[in-house]
């Protein structure tokens, strides 16, 4: 029976990419690549360009190497014992600590499922023989960023072209396409691509065409392109028509970002401003928050930013990055570069943070942990789906996230760049 269940559940990882560890299901490995594929119908997430992020730490003998720079001099061994830690260094160290155990034991739990790690090697792959890649007609051969685009004065006139793609389309490179858009009362294909919200609102995926580069957009899904200023335009018009799951992973300052030159970053008072009690549905909301193991950023979503969104924290979910091998992507106790992030999940409810404890909300299991893969920098994983079940509200859920670099079927992506990875050449056809 025991081996039964397990092939069921492998079974539903390959066409969901979900798969429960645990009696108590509170450990996940997820497959981003295969959940995101559920929002489309003719394109595929290429797998081997979601995982194009080369992994230098899957190794013991690469990790021993990166992680103990300890054993690289002696030096640096007596200095580290002489190093003494400050007041938040012991904090952040002490929140380290209260979630090592059950890390440790997620980690041993994934391990142990000897059918799941055989596929591992196998999710960087695209299977050739059944897809092709989908390359995009008239591509322009320079790149251009979203973010420098829509700073210029010209970015109120810039236009994307939407096409449906009919039954009889098989020909998508030759740029055979219907010419009906939904939405559109004057049954154009080209609609304001800054400051608008850009929707597609059929059961089918969408080809969308901006300057030379085609962008695949899921089935039910609509983006907002904007900068922080203009995010009070998503504000519904009645407390009934509000987002009832919202997910968030801000730009934070970052060092590391800001010397690589990956994405901008925001200082923390700017994210104050944004308006989460005016989006929310009138039953309330889930909020999702990513921040990273800096103590300073946690004190600030503890004590400042939670309190003005009006959010009332009630569990954490850990992402616990590894390799394809199974391996931690870094030692687990490393100060810097831990191997996972954080997922902060709080109510919002829209007559303030007491009305939390009234029994509106559902109970949250606290501290689960998610395993995955990491992609490019800063991409996070799919994780919608698994809070669904957790939102407030009318059904079925409204979803919206924000500072979006991607789209995903049945959600509102807001933010600078939530076509980024739509480029035709992350899918395949």
């Amino acid at each position: 029976m025991a081996d039964e269940g397990k092939r069921e559940e492998l079974s539903a990882f390959l066409s969901t990419g979900i798969y429960r560890l645990g009696t108590a299901n509170d450990v996940v490995f997820i497959d981003p690549p295969r959940v995101l594929n559920c929002g489309y119908t003719r394109f595929r997430v290429s797998a081997s360009a979601y995982y194009e992020r080369p992994f230098s730490l899957g190794s013991g003998q690469t990790q021993r190497k990166d992680a103990s720079p300890i054993l690289n001099s002696k030096g640096r061994k007596r200095k580290r014992k002489e190093y003494v830690l400050n007041e938040r260094e012991r904090a952040a160290e002490e929140r380290h600590q209260d979630g090592r155990l059950f890390l440790l034991k997620a980690h041993q739990l994934f391990l142990g499922a000897t059918e799941l790690l055989h596929c591992l090697s196998n999710l960087k792959r695209d299977n050739l023989l059944d897809m092709k890649y989908e390359k995009a007609p008239f591509a322009k051969e320079e790149e251009f960023s979203f973010v420098d685009l829509g700073n210029l004065w010209q970015a109120p006139f810039y236009e994307i072209s939407l096409h449906f793609l009919t039954p009889k389309t098989e020909y998508i490179n030759e740029g055979i396409f219907s010419s009906v858009v939904t939405g559109l009362e004057n049954g154009g294909g080209s609609v304001q691509i800054f400051n608008n919200l850009v929707t597609n609102s059929s059961n089918d995926d969408m080809k969308a065409e901006f300057l030379g580069n085609w962008y695949i957009l899921p089935k039910q899904s609509c983006f907002y392109m904007s900068d922080l200023e203009q995010i009070h335009n998503l504000i519904p018009a009645s407390c009934d028509q509000g987002f009832n799951l919202i997910l968030i992973d801000p730009p934070w300052e970052n060092k590391s970002v800001q010397r690589k030159l990956v994405y901008p970053t925001l200082p923390n008072r700017y994210f104050l401003s944004i308006p989460i009690k005016q989006l929310i549905h009138s039953e309330g909301a889930l909020v999702a928050l990513w921040v990273t193991n800096r103590e300073k950023l946690r004190m600030f979503v503890e004590k400042e930013l939670f309190p003005v969104w009006g959010v009332t924290h009630v569990a954490s979910v850990y992402w616990l990055k590894v390799s394809e091998d199974g391996n931690l992507i870094s030692e687990l106790d490393l100060f810097h570069h831990k191997p996972y992030e954080l997922l902060l999940l709080g109510y919002c409810h829209a007559k303030g943070p007491s009305s939390v404890d009234e029994g509106v909300f559902k109970s949250l299991p606290d501290n689960q942990v998610i395993i995955s893969i990491p992609g490019a920098h800063s991409r996070k994983p799919p994780i919608g789906k698994l809070l669904l079940n957790y939102s407030p509200g009318p059904r079925p859920v409204k979803c919206l996230e924000l500072f979006a670099r991607e789209l995903v079927a049945g959600w509102t992506s807001w933010g600078n760049e939530p076509l980024l990875f739509q480029d035709s050449r992350y899918f395949l056809r």
